[in-house]
Protein backbone atom coordinates (compact mmCIF):
# COMPACT_ATOMS: atom_id res chain seq x y z
CA UNK A 1 0.00 0.00 0.00
CA UNK A 2 2.03 2.91 -1.52
CA UNK A 3 1.24 6.52 -0.74
CA UNK A 4 -0.64 7.12 -3.94
CA UNK A 5 -1.10 11.04 -5.57
CA UNK A 6 -4.53 12.25 -4.85
CA UNK A 7 -6.85 11.26 -8.10
CA UNK A 8 -9.67 13.46 -8.86
CA UNK A 9 -11.90 11.13 -10.17
CA UNK A 10 -15.57 10.52 -9.37
CA UNK A 11 -18.52 8.64 -10.18
CA UNK A 12 -20.53 11.87 -10.97
CA UNK A 13 -18.02 14.22 -12.12
CA UNK A 14 -18.32 16.64 -9.63
CA UNK A 15 -19.24 14.64 -7.29
CA UNK A 16 -22.58 16.87 -6.09
CA UNK A 17 -20.90 19.38 -4.32
CA UNK A 18 -18.76 21.55 -7.34
CA UNK A 19 -15.18 19.54 -6.70
CA UNK A 20 -14.09 16.31 -7.93
CA UNK A 21 -13.92 13.49 -5.38
CA UNK A 22 -11.81 10.23 -5.23
CA UNK A 23 -14.32 6.92 -5.66
CA UNK A 24 -14.17 5.21 -2.08
CA UNK A 25 -15.34 1.49 -1.75
CA UNK A 26 -16.30 -1.29 0.48
CA UNK A 27 -13.43 -4.03 0.49
CA UNK A 28 -14.30 -5.99 3.86
CA UNK A 29 -16.83 -6.53 6.28
CA UNK A 30 -16.74 -7.60 10.09
CA UNK A 31 -19.18 -8.08 12.39
CA UNK A 32 -19.95 -9.19 16.11
CA UNK A 33 -24.17 -9.46 16.44
CA UNK A 34 -26.95 -10.70 18.33
CA UNK A 35 -27.77 -12.76 15.09
CA UNK A 36 -24.36 -14.16 15.05
CA UNK A 37 -20.53 -13.03 15.73
CA UNK A 38 -18.79 -13.24 11.90
CA UNK A 39 -20.75 -11.47 8.77
CA UNK A 40 -22.22 -14.73 7.39
CA UNK A 41 -24.21 -15.97 10.51
CA UNK A 42 -25.52 -12.07 11.08
CA UNK A 43 -26.64 -11.72 7.41
CA UNK A 44 -28.11 -15.72 6.76
CA UNK A 45 -30.03 -14.78 10.30
CA UNK A 46 -31.14 -11.65 8.70
CA UNK A 47 -32.65 -12.51 5.59
CA UNK A 48 -33.99 -15.84 7.15
CA UNK A 49 -36.15 -13.41 9.29
CA UNK A 50 -34.67 -14.66 12.49
CA UNK A 51 -34.87 -12.72 16.01
CA UNK A 52 -31.87 -12.35 18.42
CA UNK A 53 -33.71 -11.57 21.40
CA UNK A 54 -33.75 -12.88 24.16
CA UNK A 55 -34.48 -13.15 28.32
CA UNK A 56 -31.47 -11.10 29.69
CA UNK A 57 -28.86 -13.81 30.63
CA UNK A 58 -25.48 -11.77 31.60
CA UNK A 59 -26.88 -10.40 34.98
CA UNK A 60 -29.53 -11.43 37.00
CA UNK A 61 -32.23 -9.31 35.56
CA UNK A 62 -35.63 -10.46 37.48
CA UNK A 63 -36.51 -6.69 39.83
CA UNK A 64 -35.80 -4.82 36.68
CA UNK A 65 -38.50 -3.76 34.32
CA UNK A 66 -37.02 -4.48 31.47
CA UNK A 67 -35.81 -8.49 31.53
CA UNK A 68 -34.70 -8.72 27.64
CA UNK A 69 -32.02 -7.53 25.10
CA UNK A 70 -30.09 -8.73 21.82
CA UNK A 71 -26.72 -10.17 24.28
CA UNK A 72 -23.79 -11.51 22.02
CA UNK A 73 -24.08 -15.50 22.31
CA UNK A 74 -20.73 -17.55 22.38
CA UNK A 75 -18.23 -14.51 21.83
CA UNK A 76 -14.80 -15.99 23.22
CA UNK A 77 -12.50 -12.82 23.67
CA UNK A 78 -9.73 -15.24 22.80
CA UNK A 79 -10.56 -15.82 19.18
CA UNK A 80 -9.32 -12.63 18.62
CA UNK A 81 -6.80 -11.93 21.55
CA UNK A 82 -2.95 -13.07 21.69
CA UNK A 83 -4.40 -14.41 25.63
CA UNK A 84 -6.07 -13.82 28.74
CA UNK A 85 -4.38 -11.09 29.92
CA UNK A 86 -4.83 -9.13 27.01
CA UNK A 87 -8.13 -9.85 27.24
CA UNK A 88 -8.93 -8.96 30.99
CA UNK A 89 -7.52 -5.33 29.69
CA UNK A 90 -9.83 -4.38 27.70
CA UNK A 91 -13.64 -3.59 28.05
CA UNK A 92 -16.05 -5.51 26.16
CA UNK A 93 -17.23 -3.13 23.77
CA UNK A 94 -13.25 -2.62 22.81
CA UNK A 95 -13.07 -6.56 22.60
CA UNK A 96 -16.24 -6.71 19.96
CA UNK A 97 -14.04 -4.20 18.12
CA UNK A 98 -11.28 -5.94 17.72
CA UNK A 99 -12.90 -8.95 16.60
CA UNK A 100 -15.30 -7.49 14.32
CA UNK A 101 -11.79 -5.12 12.46
CA UNK A 102 -10.03 -8.45 12.18
CA UNK A 103 -13.03 -10.24 10.57
CA UNK A 104 -12.80 -6.94 8.38
CA UNK A 105 -9.29 -7.11 7.78
CA UNK A 106 -9.31 -10.63 6.75
CA UNK A 107 -12.36 -10.01 4.80
CA UNK A 108 -10.39 -7.59 2.63
CA UNK A 109 -7.22 -9.93 2.17
CA UNK A 110 -5.52 -6.89 3.30
CA UNK A 111 -1.77 -7.28 5.21
CA UNK A 112 -0.37 -4.09 7.19
CA UNK A 113 3.24 -4.09 6.90
CA UNK A 114 5.48 -1.11 9.08
CA UNK A 115 6.05 0.57 5.61
CA UNK A 116 1.88 0.76 4.36
CA UNK A 117 0.49 1.08 8.80
CA UNK A 118 0.96 4.98 8.34
CA UNK A 119 -1.66 4.98 5.24
CA UNK A 120 -4.09 2.75 7.26
CA UNK A 121 -6.64 4.79 9.56
CA UNK A 122 -9.26 3.58 12.06
CA UNK A 123 -12.28 5.44 12.46
CA UNK A 124 -14.70 3.76 15.14
CA UNK A 125 -17.73 5.52 17.17
CA UNK A 126 -19.16 4.27 20.20
CA UNK A 127 -21.60 6.08 22.23
CA UNK A 128 -21.04 5.08 25.84
CA UNK A 129 -17.69 3.04 25.68
CA UNK A 130 -16.98 0.78 28.54
CA UNK A 131 -20.13 1.29 30.70
CA UNK A 132 -19.74 -1.94 32.48
CA UNK A 133 -16.35 -1.25 33.72
CA UNK A 134 -17.59 1.90 35.39
CA UNK A 135 -20.32 0.24 37.07
CA UNK A 136 -17.91 -2.29 38.35
CA UNK A 137 -15.04 -0.24 39.54
CA UNK A 138 -17.54 2.46 41.43
CA UNK A 139 -18.72 -0.87 43.51
CA UNK A 140 -15.50 -1.08 44.18
CA UNK A 141 -14.52 2.80 45.46
CA UNK A 142 -18.08 2.76 47.43
CA UNK A 143 -17.33 -1.14 48.76
CA UNK A 144 -13.32 -1.00 49.33
CA UNK A 145 -12.26 2.69 48.94
CA UNK A 146 -10.44 4.78 46.41
CA UNK A 147 -6.90 2.85 46.63
CA UNK A 148 -8.39 -0.42 45.35
CA UNK A 149 -9.83 1.52 41.79
CA UNK A 150 -8.09 -0.32 39.18
CA UNK A 151 -5.49 1.98 37.39
CA UNK A 152 -6.91 0.78 34.31
CA UNK A 153 -10.37 2.38 34.67
CA UNK A 154 -9.96 5.14 32.52
CA UNK A 155 -8.19 3.35 29.14
CA UNK A 156 -11.00 0.33 29.72
CA UNK A 157 -13.37 2.75 29.53
CA UNK A 158 -13.53 5.81 28.06
CA UNK A 159 -15.51 5.59 24.19
CA UNK A 160 -11.85 6.08 22.07
CA UNK A 161 -10.54 2.89 23.30
CA UNK A 162 -12.15 1.18 20.79
CA UNK A 163 -10.89 2.55 18.50
CA UNK A 164 -7.04 2.99 19.65
CA UNK A 165 -7.01 -0.53 20.79
CA UNK A 166 -8.01 -1.65 17.59
CA UNK A 167 -5.36 0.26 15.61
CA UNK A 168 -2.77 -1.11 18.21
CA UNK A 169 -4.32 -4.86 17.48
CA UNK A 170 -3.68 -4.52 13.74
CA UNK A 171 -0.76 -2.15 13.28
CA UNK A 172 -2.83 0.84 12.13
CA UNK A 173 -0.59 4.21 12.62
CA UNK A 174 -2.98 6.63 10.28
CA UNK A 175 -5.45 8.81 11.22
CA UNK A 176 -7.37 7.43 14.45
CA UNK A 177 -10.91 8.79 15.20
CA UNK A 178 -14.01 7.93 17.50
CA UNK A 179 -17.36 9.72 16.78
CA UNK A 180 -19.63 9.96 19.85
CA UNK A 181 -23.15 10.69 18.77
CA UNK A 182 -25.17 8.35 20.31
CA UNK A 183 -27.24 5.94 18.23
CA UNK A 184 -25.38 8.05 15.35
CA UNK A 185 -21.77 7.13 15.99
CA UNK A 186 -21.65 4.18 13.61
CA UNK A 187 -23.28 6.06 10.61
CA UNK A 188 -20.61 9.44 11.26
CA UNK A 189 -17.73 7.11 11.61
CA UNK A 190 -18.16 5.39 8.14
CA UNK A 191 -19.15 8.95 6.63
CA UNK A 192 -16.14 11.01 8.37
CA UNK A 193 -13.82 7.79 6.96
CA UNK A 194 -14.71 8.38 3.47
CA UNK A 195 -13.47 11.96 3.55
CA UNK A 196 -10.16 10.95 5.29
CA UNK A 197 -10.02 8.93 2.71
CA UNK A 198 -11.17 11.93 0.06
CA UNK A 199 -9.01 14.20 1.35
CA UNK A 200 -5.67 11.88 0.77
CA UNK A 201 -5.03 11.18 4.43
CA UNK A 202 -5.26 7.45 4.01
CA UNK A 203 -5.24 4.94 1.53
CA UNK A 204 -7.77 2.32 3.85
CA UNK A 205 -9.98 3.23 6.70
CA UNK A 206 -11.44 0.54 9.20
CA UNK A 207 -14.90 2.35 10.19
CA UNK A 208 -17.39 1.59 12.17
CA UNK A 209 -18.88 1.34 15.81
CA UNK A 210 -18.94 -1.10 18.60
CA UNK A 211 -21.45 -0.68 22.11
CA UNK A 212 -21.96 -2.93 25.29
CA UNK A 213 -24.48 -1.66 27.57
CA UNK A 214 -26.27 -4.46 28.24
CA UNK A 215 -25.38 -3.76 32.25
CA UNK A 216 -27.76 -2.99 35.35
CA UNK A 217 -26.78 0.67 35.14
CA UNK A 218 -27.40 0.38 30.95
CA UNK A 219 -30.67 -0.92 31.05
CA UNK A 220 -32.35 0.52 34.23
CA UNK A 221 -30.80 4.05 32.93
CA UNK A 222 -33.32 3.34 29.76
CA UNK A 223 -36.12 2.02 31.63
CA UNK A 224 -36.19 5.25 33.17
CA UNK A 225 -36.19 7.01 30.07
CA UNK A 226 -39.24 4.51 29.02
CA UNK A 227 -37.23 4.12 25.82
CA UNK A 228 -37.67 0.42 26.07
CA UNK A 229 -39.90 -2.30 25.33
CA UNK A 230 -41.23 -4.12 28.53
CA UNK A 231 -42.51 -7.28 26.51
CA UNK A 232 -40.40 -9.43 28.84
CA UNK A 233 -43.04 -12.55 28.17
CA UNK A 234 -42.73 -12.07 24.19
CA UNK A 235 -38.77 -11.50 23.55
CA UNK A 236 -38.18 -12.85 19.76
CA UNK A 237 -41.88 -10.45 19.10
CA UNK A 238 -40.74 -7.35 21.28
CA UNK A 239 -38.95 -4.83 18.63
CA UNK A 240 -41.68 -4.09 16.48
CA UNK A 241 -40.70 -1.26 14.05
CA UNK A 242 -43.37 0.55 12.56
CA UNK A 243 -46.16 -2.00 13.91
CA UNK A 244 -49.34 -0.25 15.91
CA UNK A 245 -48.20 -1.94 18.96
CA UNK A 246 -44.87 -1.09 18.75
CA UNK A 247 -44.04 0.15 22.89
CA UNK A 248 -40.26 0.88 22.52
CA UNK A 249 -36.87 -0.47 21.13
CA UNK A 250 -34.59 -3.65 22.52
CA UNK A 251 -31.24 -2.71 24.16
CA UNK A 252 -28.34 -4.90 21.48
CA UNK A 253 -24.64 -4.75 21.90
CA UNK A 254 -22.22 -5.60 19.08
CA UNK A 255 -19.67 -4.51 16.84
CA UNK A 256 -19.45 -3.92 13.01
CA UNK A 257 -16.66 -2.75 10.60
CA UNK A 258 -16.04 -2.09 7.56
CA UNK A 259 -13.05 -1.27 5.17
CA UNK A 260 -13.36 1.97 3.03
CA UNK A 261 -10.15 2.07 0.57
CA UNK A 262 -10.18 4.54 -2.91
CA UNK A 263 -11.32 2.96 -5.33
CA UNK A 264 -7.60 3.37 -7.20
CA UNK A 265 -5.99 1.63 -4.47
CA UNK A 266 -8.47 -1.36 -4.07
CA UNK A 267 -8.08 -1.97 -7.82
CA UNK A 268 -4.47 -1.73 -7.69
CA UNK A 269 -4.06 -4.37 -5.02
CA UNK A 270 -7.28 -7.09 -7.11
CA UNK A 271 -9.46 -6.48 -4.13
CA UNK A 272 -13.05 -7.86 -4.21
CA UNK A 273 -15.45 -4.70 -4.02
CA UNK A 274 -18.41 -5.17 -2.59
CA UNK A 275 -19.97 -1.47 -2.64
CA UNK A 276 -19.11 1.79 -3.61
CA UNK A 277 -20.02 4.36 -0.51
CA UNK A 278 -21.52 7.67 -2.42
CA UNK A 279 -22.75 9.86 -0.18
CA UNK A 280 -22.60 11.30 3.21
CA UNK A 281 -25.04 13.43 4.68
CA UNK A 282 -25.28 15.21 8.35
CA UNK A 283 -27.07 17.33 10.16
CA UNK A 284 -28.25 18.41 13.88
CA UNK A 285 -32.04 18.57 14.42
CA UNK A 286 -30.85 21.25 17.63
CA UNK A 287 -34.73 20.43 19.37
CA UNK A 288 -34.55 17.96 21.86
CA UNK A 289 -32.39 15.76 23.93
CA UNK A 290 -34.22 12.96 23.40
CA UNK A 291 -37.04 13.47 20.95
CA UNK A 292 -36.53 13.91 16.86
CA UNK A 293 -37.70 17.11 15.66
CA UNK A 294 -41.53 16.77 14.80
CA UNK A 295 -41.81 17.21 11.28
CA UNK A 296 -38.29 15.25 10.80
CA UNK A 297 -36.48 18.20 9.02
CA UNK A 298 -33.28 17.20 10.52
CA UNK A 299 -33.61 14.04 8.66
CA UNK A 300 -34.86 15.24 6.08
CA UNK A 301 -31.96 17.69 5.37
CA UNK A 302 -29.25 14.81 6.13
CA UNK A 303 -31.18 12.41 3.18
CA UNK A 304 -30.80 15.51 0.91
CA UNK A 305 -26.91 16.13 2.19
CA UNK A 306 -26.36 12.60 1.21
CA UNK A 307 -27.90 12.87 -2.37
CA UNK A 308 -26.59 15.94 -3.18
CA UNK A 309 -22.81 14.48 -2.08
CA UNK A 310 -24.04 11.95 -4.59
CA UNK A 311 -25.13 13.93 -7.16
CA UNK A 312 -28.65 11.38 -7.64
CA UNK A 313 -31.95 12.34 -7.28
CA UNK A 314 -34.41 10.61 -5.08
CA UNK A 315 -35.85 8.63 -7.52
CA UNK A 316 -32.84 7.20 -8.54
CA UNK A 317 -32.89 5.44 -4.80
CA UNK A 318 -34.12 1.40 -4.56
CA UNK A 319 -34.01 0.84 -0.75
CA UNK A 320 -33.65 2.29 2.51
CA UNK A 321 -32.32 0.37 5.34
CA UNK A 322 -34.29 2.71 7.84
CA UNK A 323 -33.16 3.72 11.57
CA UNK A 324 -36.44 1.44 12.12
CA UNK A 325 -36.16 2.17 16.36
CA UNK A 326 -39.25 0.34 17.38
CA UNK A 327 -40.56 3.80 19.43
CA UNK A 328 -43.66 5.42 18.58
CA UNK A 329 -41.78 8.67 17.85
CA UNK A 330 -38.78 7.47 15.84
CA UNK A 331 -40.76 5.44 13.11
CA UNK A 332 -43.75 8.16 13.10
CA UNK A 333 -41.20 11.13 12.30
CA UNK A 334 -38.64 8.87 10.29
CA UNK A 335 -41.56 7.75 7.66
CA UNK A 336 -42.63 11.14 7.39
CA UNK A 337 -39.26 12.34 6.69
CA UNK A 338 -39.30 9.91 4.20
CA UNK A 339 -42.62 11.02 2.45
CA UNK A 340 -41.00 14.58 2.53
CA UNK A 341 -37.99 13.73 0.88
CA UNK A 342 -38.89 11.01 -1.76
CA UNK A 343 -42.53 12.25 -2.56
CA UNK A 344 -44.95 9.98 -4.85
CA UNK A 345 -41.18 7.53 -5.55
CA UNK A 346 -41.81 7.05 -1.50
CA UNK A 347 -44.84 4.93 -2.05
CA UNK A 348 -42.49 2.37 -4.40
CA UNK A 349 -39.75 2.43 -2.06
CA UNK A 350 -39.06 -0.78 -0.25
CA UNK A 351 -37.71 -0.10 3.66
CA UNK A 352 -36.82 -2.00 6.53
CA UNK A 353 -35.22 -2.39 9.87
CA UNK A 354 -33.03 -4.89 11.05
CA UNK A 355 -33.71 -3.78 14.69
CA UNK A 356 -36.80 -5.74 14.46
CA UNK A 357 -34.17 -8.76 14.65
CA UNK A 358 -30.81 -7.46 16.38
CA UNK A 359 -32.58 -4.66 18.93
CA UNK A 360 -30.71 -1.53 18.86
CA UNK A 361 -27.05 -1.46 18.72
CA UNK A 362 -26.99 2.02 20.02
CA UNK A 363 -23.41 3.13 18.53
CA UNK A 364 -22.70 -0.16 16.77
CA UNK A 365 -26.04 0.39 14.92
CA UNK A 366 -25.24 2.69 12.20
CA UNK A 367 -22.41 0.35 10.99
CA UNK A 368 -24.18 -3.35 11.47
CA UNK A 369 -26.73 -1.74 9.27
CA UNK A 370 -24.78 -0.11 6.70
CA UNK A 371 -23.55 -3.80 6.38
CA UNK A 372 -26.79 -5.08 6.05
CA UNK A 373 -27.44 -2.58 3.26
CA UNK A 374 -24.18 -3.35 1.47
CA UNK A 375 -24.67 -7.00 1.44
CA UNK A 376 -28.34 -6.25 0.25
CA UNK A 377 -26.82 -4.74 -2.58
CA UNK A 378 -24.48 -7.31 -3.13
CA UNK A 379 -26.36 -10.65 -2.55
CA UNK A 380 -29.60 -8.86 -4.16
CA UNK A 381 -31.86 -9.46 -1.64
CA UNK A 382 -33.35 -6.80 0.54
CA UNK A 383 -33.81 -8.10 4.62
CA UNK A 384 -37.26 -7.75 5.97
CA UNK A 385 -38.94 -5.94 9.24
CA UNK A 386 -39.91 -8.74 11.43
CA UNK A 387 -42.96 -8.69 13.99
CA UNK A 388 -45.00 -6.14 11.45
CA UNK A 389 -48.20 -7.64 12.41
CA UNK A 390 -50.47 -4.85 12.11
CA UNK A 391 -48.91 -1.75 10.75
CA UNK A 392 -49.35 1.65 12.23
CA UNK A 393 -51.95 3.87 10.07
CA UNK A 394 -49.49 6.56 9.81
CA UNK A 395 -46.61 4.36 8.81
CA UNK A 396 -48.02 3.63 5.60
CA UNK A 397 -45.16 2.77 3.47
CA UNK A 398 -43.38 -0.59 1.93
CA UNK A 399 -41.57 -2.25 5.02
CA UNK A 400 -41.00 -5.50 3.72
CA UNK A 401 -43.14 -7.29 6.34
CA UNK A 402 -41.80 -10.30 7.68
CA UNK A 403 -39.93 -11.81 4.49
CA UNK A 404 -37.18 -11.20 2.66
CA UNK A 405 -37.52 -10.08 -0.55
CA UNK A 406 -35.31 -10.38 -4.04
CA UNK A 407 -34.22 -7.67 -5.78
CA UNK A 408 -32.34 -5.65 -8.16
CA UNK A 409 -31.36 -2.55 -6.39
CA UNK A 410 -28.68 -0.34 -7.75
CA UNK A 411 -28.81 2.72 -5.03
CA UNK A 412 -29.38 2.07 -1.42
CA UNK A 413 -29.55 4.26 1.79
CA UNK A 414 -28.84 3.65 5.30
CA UNK A 415 -30.29 6.39 8.07
CA UNK A 416 -28.87 6.77 11.53
CA UNK A 417 -30.72 9.19 14.50
CA UNK A 418 -29.29 9.84 17.74
CA UNK A 419 -30.14 11.00 21.06
CA UNK A 420 -29.27 15.02 21.29
CA UNK A 421 -30.21 15.57 17.51
CA UNK A 422 -27.73 13.76 15.54
CA UNK A 423 -28.96 12.87 12.14
CA UNK A 424 -26.98 10.70 9.65
CA UNK A 425 -27.47 9.68 5.71
CA UNK A 426 -25.11 7.10 4.21
CA UNK A 427 -25.91 6.29 0.11
CA UNK A 428 -24.24 3.40 -1.29
CA UNK A 429 -23.98 1.88 -4.88
CA UNK A 430 -23.95 -1.50 -6.38
CA UNK A 431 -20.53 -3.18 -7.22
CA UNK A 432 -19.03 -1.47 -10.14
Amino acid sequence: MSREPFELESSNPVGGLGFRLPRIVITGLGAVTPLGNTVGTFWNALIQGRSGITRIKSFNAEDFPVKIAGEIQDFDPLDWLEDRKDARRLARFSQFAIAAGKQALQDANLAIGEATAPRVGVCLGSGMGGLGVMEEQHTILLDKGPTRVSPFTAPLMIPNMAAGNLAIAIGAKGPNTCPVTACASGGHAIGDALWILARGDADVVLAGGTEAVITPLGMAAFAAARSLSTRNDDPAGASRPFDRSRDGFVMGEGAGVLVLETLTHARKRGARIYAELIGYGSTSDAYHMTAPEPTGNGMVRAMHAAMKHAGITPDSIDYINAHGTGTPLNDLIETVAIKTVFGQHATRLPISSGKSMTGHLLGAAGAIEAIATVLALHHGVLPPTINLDVPDPDCDLDYIPMKARPCSAEVAMSNSMGFGGHNVSLLFRKTL
